[in-house]
């Protein structure tokens, strides 16, 4: 017998009241710090997304959804995607990859726009990154690079971008597209163009940082790429948004998201990550996984199953 599932209901966000210090309690946590080897990583959290209809994974069943999810303790009717930013330090300097989806609230609703704010409470200054990593130039990735007025969040910061994400997102010609293409174009080019004269090209597999090799991983975005972290022995990928779902993704390596750029080609990009990271032992930092992102992948079948790392209280 399988143990009853639990009532699907419509996913509603709670406000976030800032002078409110029940609620600040109540929220999920803003900041985790652990180690790579000898390198001090913080994750830090942008907020919540607004839950992403299961339509957005267009060839997928409804049944092997229903039963993938509900083993999860997962809602069926909404999938729950975090924005999980991370700060290495790094000889000194710290280094901040992605940016969460900034003060744009159209888009991303009430709960995103946080990071800034749980930097601070991680005892961070903005004004002292010395460098911003890019995975992608999505809105959730790379919006949160300067603010309403279009002054630069990191003042200080040299920006690591792949050539063709930043050539492909960055193209007036492409605001007048329809879908989200002309939407992620105009807020691409006000976040990225402010830091355009500290423009740093991201090759595949060379080291941009020390410890930090990138790993062109193409197909949800034209330049989508993810980076080794390595130190000490200890070496963690993160793999931006090879995989949207910390379930549905591993259990079903081949499924589609709509807003892949080339599903086929995101597709074999997820697999061949995937294959090289249980290979080699490797652990994973996922950008959209439940707070704070870090876990493991092992094999099952044909598929793969990711493992939530314990997360340690000192």
């Amino acid at each position: 017998m399988h143990p009853p599932v639990a009532e699907q209901r419509p996913y509603t966000p709670v406000p976030l009241v800032e002078n409110d210090p029940e609620r600040r309690e109540n929220r999920i946590p803003g900041w985790y710090r652990f180690f790579i080897g000898d390198i001090e990583a913080t994750m830090i959290a942008d907020g919540r997304l607004p839950p992403c209809a299961p339509e957005e994974f267009p060839p997928f069943r409804r049944n092997p959804r229903e039963g993938a999810l509900p083993r999860h303790f997962l809602p069926t009717n909404g999938l729950i995607l975090e924005q999980n930013c991370m700060v290495l330090r790094l000889g000194g300097k710290l280094v901040l990859f992605d940016t969460g989806i900034g003060y744009d609230k159209e888009m991303g609703g009430d709960e995103t726009g946080r990071l800034l704010l749980n930097m601070k409470a991680a005892h961070i200054d903005h004004i002292d990154i010395a460098a911003v990593v890019l995975t992608h130039a999505h809105s959730d990735h790379c919006w949160g690079l300067v603010d309403e007025r279009g002054k630069r969040n990191f003042p200080n910061a040299e920006l690591f971008v792949p050539e063709s994400e930043y050539s492909f997102w960055t193209d007036e010609k492409r605001l007048s597209e329809d879908g989200y293409k002309g939407q992620f174009t105009a807020g691409a080019r006000r976040n990225l163009l402010p830091y355009r004269d500290r423009l740093n090209v991201v090759a595949d597999g060379r080291e941009i940082l020390p410890g930090v090799t990138a790993l062109s991983t193409p197909g949800h975005s034209i330049g989508h790429t993810s980076y080794f972290i390595s130190s000490g022995g200890s070496n963690y990928v993160f793999i931006g948004d090879v995989a949207h779902s910390s379930v549905l993704h591993f259990e079903f390596p081949h499924m589609q998201f709509s807003y892949d750029l080339d599903a086929l080609q995101a597709v074999e990009s997820r697999r061949r990550l995937f294959d090289l990271a249980a290979t080699e032992g490797m652990s994973l930092i996922g950008y959209h996984f439940p707070f704070p992102g870090v876990g493991n992948i092992r094999r099952e079948g044909p598929a793969y199953a990711y493992v939530s790392a314990p997360v340690l209280h000192k």
